[in-house]
């Protein structure tokens, strides 16, 4: 899949943007900055938020969007189109033409998530502790 064109800045990387896709990218972007105190940045090509640690991305596509979480599975419950991937506990919701995410529920999910930063701490530290182990 065609990734999007590097951008400086998340203001250039939605400004690069066209169509669904950008109409889709500002309304999650609008959402997960309403939602708490985010540090917003460019990483890995696509939009990152953080609060002590990863907390979110919005990466636009070709033909899809992705609205991910690092620990997303524990998210589930919020909204069922999370669909677990890779590490970290994270779990992305795949938007493609015609989808949508209330401002709402975009929102409950990225405060939910915050929390689960806040109280649990950076999700890259918690990967590194291996599984049954006091540390």
């Amino acid at each position: 899949m065609k990734k999007s064109v590097p951008a400086d800045s998340p203001d250039a990387y939605v400004a690069a943007l066209t169509g669904w896709r950008k109409v889709l990218v500002e309304s999650l972007r609008r959402s997960a900055l309403a939602a708490g105190k985010l540090e917003e940045r460019i990483k890995w090509g696509h939009l990152v938020y953080s609060f002590n640690g990863p907390v979110l991305l919005i990466r636009a596509e070709e033909t899809r969007v992705l609205f991910g979480f690092w620990r997303g599975k524990q998210l589930a419950n919020v909204d069922r189109r999370l669909k677990p991937s890779g590490r970290y506990e994270l779990a992305n919701m795949v938007l493609v033409e015609g989808d949508e995410v209330s401002p709402a529920r975009a929102r409950s999910l990225v405060e939910a998530a915050i929390e689960l930063n806040q109280q649990l701490g950076d999700p890259r530290v918690a990967a590194k502790v291996p599984q049954g182990t006091n540390s």
